[in-house]
């Protein structure tokens, strides 16, 4: 997968705080995404990976101005998405894929209708025959039939419905595609087929995905880098081998531990790390790090500062107070 020196995309501090009613004319922030930092080369993709309700989609979904960012810069091909004039023409270069192939089709409309969706709106077409060209053109794509087009999305399995979500996500030509999840409503032999149309569609049209997903095998099948984001921060960032095969924060190393490994005797060699206490609540985070209330190797110094997210290796990025004691 080919990268250029210049990232095509660039989040700088990314914050996303939602007012949250919490008594009489009170509300308190839920700080949902909290001061993250990261890019994505052109023809990459990058893992994003976490427990659920760590902010991961909340990222994808602000990146793509889903949700107006709190604080903080997108930056796409070296451009800043500011005015409104920016944010039109970056939707017609970006694009997402969401996670549940049932409730993102609309069950009123023909599959036809749904993949040519975004090209009436960009209105990406001179007459209905080149419209309908390209809607075959895209069904093809993903490896659907030309006879699927005037049926509706409640005929089709998970798998098939997901193709047409991605067909639809295709119709722009887009570079760059937010994945929020695409494979985990999906049954585990569905998802090697999902997972493998998204490589060859990355091959065939040079795009660029951040991928966003909890399972952790999925991610580094598909993903060139990997982030690890825990309570709204980012706790790691290397690329897949590097994470895989040294993990440097507590938390990683944790995640990776429970990931299943076929051969026995490896998996009974293995030992899982396993956590104490529950995610606490991004409404009342813990001060300073916000792993320090589930991690073995909390000090005072956890709780008194955030730890700034830093390169400890080349390409490798880590927000840990000790990291250097922990893996002497």
């Amino acid at each position: 997968m080919s990268t250029e020196t210049r990232p095509l995309v660039e989040i700088q501090h990314l914050k996303e705080y939602f007012p949250i009613n919490t008594g009489f004319f009170k509300t308190t922030p839920l700080k949902a995404v909290d001061d993250v930092s990261f890019t994505i080369n052109r023809g990459e993709t990058l893992g994003l990976v976490g427990e659920s309700g760590c902010g991961k989609t909340t990222v994808g979904r602000t990146i793509l101005h889903l949700y107006k960012p709190t604080d903080g810069l997108v930056i796409y091909d070296g451009k800043p998405i500011e005015t409104k004039e920016d944010l039109a023409e970056y939707r017609t270069k970006t694009t997402m894929v969401f996670q549940d192939p049932y409730s993102s089709l609309n069950p009123r409309m023909t599959v036809s209708d749904i993949i040519a969706e975004p090209l009436d709106v960009h209105k990406l077409y001179t007459d209905p025959k080149q419209r309908e060209e390209r809607v075959l053109e895209l069904m093809d794509h993903v490896g659907l039939n030309s006879e699927h087009a005037s049926r509706y999305a409640h005929e089709f399995s998970g798998g098939q419905r997901q193709r047409i979500g991605i067909a639809r996500a295709l119709a722009i030509n887009p570079e760059f595609i937010v994945c929020d999840e695409p494979v985990s409503a999906l049954d585990v032999s569905i998802q090697a087929q999902v997972i493998n149309m998204f490589d060859e569609l990355q091959d065939r049209f040079g795009l660029t995905y951040l991928f966003i997903a909890h399972d952790l095998l999925v991610v580094r099948h598909i993903s060139d880098r990997i982030a690890v984001m825990y309570l709204g921060k980012m706790v790691e960032l290397a690329s897949s081998e590097e994470i895989y095969d040294h993990p440097l924060h507590p938390y990683t190393k944790s995640l990776i531990s429970a990931v299943p490994i076929p051969d026995p005797k490896i998996a009974r060699a293995n030992r899982r790390i396993s956590l104490q206490g529950d995610i606490p609540s991004p409404l009342n985070a813990p001060s300073g790090c916000p792993f320090r209330t589930r991690c073995p190797y909390a000090t005072d110094a956890c709780a008194a500062s955030m730890p700034a997210f830093e390169e400890i290796e080349s390409g490798h990025f880590v927000a840990c107070h000790r990291v250097n004691e922990i893996n002497t």
